[in-house]
């Protein structure tokens, strides 16, 4: 099952580079998690959920009782989830499936999380999306707070550069979502976003709603364009996958000084499927082993 990845196209000098449950609780799933447990798993139940596409769905969940924020310690740090759920291997061996999500509320939202999450058809060796948009307000699902993801040395985004670029594929934007939300909220940062949401008809454009209205709330500091791979007769937007062109047209150029990092520091996020990820950012490899043996880091570009 493709992963979604997060990654920097451009650093300071506009290279190429790589960023980037106390009593018992049983969920629909049939994962059996408590509070804290050994797994680190926690139970989140759904309170509310709406359609966004006709494949996709927003989940709203409480957090668990104990829980403020989902990131108690860091509340302005990009977050992820590990949603386990009880599925099948691909030969159909019984297994816990894993799936990691990147919620779309902001990190510091109290008492809830909300997920935008893509059906894909249920296969062996998948189905969580499936699983995740089937349940009903009530039902709950285990999972557990994925570890902070560095990017360029650091997992924060306030005030680390003047323009920020975002290339999102098909549901990729969701992680791309939560960190437009932080920096825009955060009335001590300046940063310019532009946004780039590449999908295959109209109908796929996820979020188109809020990141619209996000442009008008923020028009010195946010702008979003759309491209389509399979266009209309009438659409007016970009068209195409990617292009030199396109990233003219709709990112922040590169940084003007490599050798000033405190002037105009342009970065560049890209997520979606892996092989958009490629297009975008290069195939990713892995660094010779490390000397205890040990798999060396990924290197994309």
């Amino acid at each position: 099952q493709q992963r979604r990845y997060l990654r920097c196209l451009w650093a300071a000098n506009a290279t190429t580079t790589t960023s980037l449950a106390a009593t018992p609780v049983a969920s629909d799933n049939g994962l059996v998690g408590s509070r804290t447990n050994k797994s680190g798993l926690r139970p989140f139940t759904l309170l509310q959920k709406w359609q966004k596409s006709p494949d996709s769905w927003w989940l709203r969940f409480a957090l668990p009782e104990d829980q403020t924020f989902l990131a108690e310690k860091a509340p302005t740090i990009p977050t992820c989830i590990s949603v386990h759920y009880n599925g099948t291997t691909e030969l159909g061996d019984h297994s816990v499936l894993k799936k990691s999500y990147s919620p779309i509320s902001h990190p510091s939202t109290e008492g809830t999380m909300d997920l935008l999450v893509k059906a894909y058809a249920p296969r062996p060796g998948g189905g969580v999306g499936a699983y995740l948009c089937d349940m009903g307000p009530g039902e709950t699902l285990q999972a557990v707070l994925k570890s902070k993801r560095i990017m360029h040395e650091s997992p924060g985004v306030l005030h680390r550069w003047d323009h920020l670029g975002l290339v999102a594929g098909g549901s990729g934007v969701a992680p791309l979502f939560q960190i437009v939300q932080i920096l825009l909220q955060d009335p001590t940062d300046t940063t310019r976003i532009q946004l780039l949401s590449i999908n295959r008809i109209e109908d796929d454009i996820l979020m188109r709603e809020e990141l619209d209205q996000l442009a008008k709330d923020y028009p010195d500091r946010f702008s979003v364009q759309y491209s389509l791979t399979d266009p209309p007769d009438d659409w007016k937007g970009l068209t195409g996958r990617g292009s030199v062109e396109m990233v003219r047209d709709a990112l922040p150029s590169p940084s003007t000084n490599s050798n000033n990092k405190n002037k105009n520091r342009t970065m560049i996020l890209v997520c979606g499927r892996d092989d958009f990820v490629c297009t975008w950012s290069g195939p990713v490899v892995r660094a010779p082993p490390k000397a205890d043996g040990t798999k060396g880091p990924k290197i994309q570009g």
